[in-house]
């Protein structure tokens, strides 16, 4: 195994309400990665940001020089990414790919997005401009949006495996356990089964505690060769896999709605590059909007076998102390999802943990970490493996 490319400054944000402008929020998490990593503004040779909203709820779509400029970044080349829940995923994977090739040394890379009422939207709003991520001929004329495309799939998963509601509210748990001991999760406070079965319907089989809520946030990561990862201060975790795979929009046209083929195709186009497999993980962390999108996602991961998804939940398997761990952060689910900085927070996250650095939720004797995040309706999907250094 070579490390392709290795994480050595890392920035978020509280997830959460922010009422600032975007290149201020980004700010709030790009510096703190700069630092992190010991590194001066002019040593960086590109700046990628992930930002997938910004000209429709803020008139802002030209933001890459914009914020690069707020941060004291010029001279280089700086580029906007947009792949849904994706976005910063993408950036981040065309950062390595850059660095690996030799086409630049050091690159900043991290997504920004503001979801929640502060914009002058309101959630029906939001929940509209969100939908633009579906097929904009076959399924938005029907008034679908993601709870619903999400709950199509769950409920064809619980036909499928006998998966309960009981066992969705078991992951929802999970993660909110899990987000209470992150300071920078949108979400604090432990929850009951009975707490989530009992929230209002959202789309059947989702409760509103199976949902992501709206968030706004930034972060940051700073990603240079495994030859110069030791110049800097910050202590480098090697990105040695990335697979990025895309499935048939829309959904009535996918081979299968449980088999989420993108993450499949992505898992092992990554475990082939690292030179692993699932078993070697560690833990993940994976794109949970829903709770049953969390169970679909660990499936096709390989963490566990098809149809076990919401039974390994029940059984804590997937909890901070089970075998393998599935969002330590709190996920989407409590840690919050502002679109953007979703991927690159996933990314943080994996670095923080190989580095030990997490205090109460550390996955204990971790050393190889993936990251699943996907965007639309699981029609892009980037999975990447992270190892921590000898």
């Amino acid at each position: 195994m070579e490390a392709r490319a290795t994480v050595v400054g890392a920035g978020m944000t509280k997830f959460g309400p922010h009422d600032q402008p975007l290149s201020e929020l980004f700010a709030d998490a790009a510096l703190p990665a700069l630092d992190d990593a010991g590194i001066d503004r002019n040593e960086i040779d590109a700046f990628y940001l992930g930002n997938t909203l910004g000209g429709m709820t803020e008139n802002e779509s030209h933001l890459a020089p914009a914020v690069a400029s707020h941060i004291g970044l010029r001279g280089i080349p700086c580029q906007r990414f947009e792949d849904a829940c994706a976005t910063s995923s993408s950036a981040f994977k065309h950062a390595v790919q850059a660095v690996e090739n030799g086409i630049h040394d050091t690159v900043l890379i991290g997504g920004v997005e503001r979801c929640t009422p502060t914009t002058g939207k309101e959630t029906d709003e939001m929940t509209e401009i969100f939908a633009s991520a579906t097929h904009r001929q076959y399924e938005q004329p029907t008034g679908i949006t993601f709870p619903g495309v999400f709950a199509l799939l769950t409920k064809r998963h619980m036909y499928d495996h006998g998966t309960t509601r009981e066992q969705l509210a078991e992951v929802a748990v999970k993660n909110q356990h899990h987000g209470s001991m992150n300071p920078r999760a949108h979400f604090g406070g432990d929850a009951t089964v009975e707490d989530v079965l009992e929230s209002p319907i959202i789309a059947d089989p989702f409760r509103l505690m199976d949902c992501c809520p709206f968030s706004d946030g930034a972060s940051a990561v700073v990603v240079t060769s495994a030859d110069l990862a030791d110049s800097y201060d910050g202590e480098g975790v090697m990105v040695t896999g990335i697979g990025h795979a895309t499935d048939i929009v829309p959904v009535a046209d996918k081979q299968g709605l449980t088999e989420t083929t993108a993450a499949r195709d992505a898992a092992t186009e990554a475990y082939r590059q690292a030179e692993i497999d699932a078993d070697d993980v560690d833990f993940a962390e994976v794109h949970d909007c829903f709770t049953g999108a969390e169970v679909i996602a660990i499936e096709a991961l390989g963490l566990v076998p098809d149809g076990d998804g919401g039974v390994a939940a029940a059984e804590g398997r997937t909890a901070l102390d089970g075998e393998t761990p599935v969002n330590p952060s709190g996920g989407l689910k409590a840690k919050g999802h502002p679109i953007g900085a979703t991927g690159t927070a996933q990314i943080v996250e994996l670095t923080e943990q190989l580095r030990r650095d997490v205090g109460e939720r550390q996955v204990e004797d971790a050393e190889t970490a993936i990251a699943h995040n996907l965007g639309g309706d699981t029609a892009t999907t980037f999975v990447t493996v992270m190892e921590a250094t000898p």
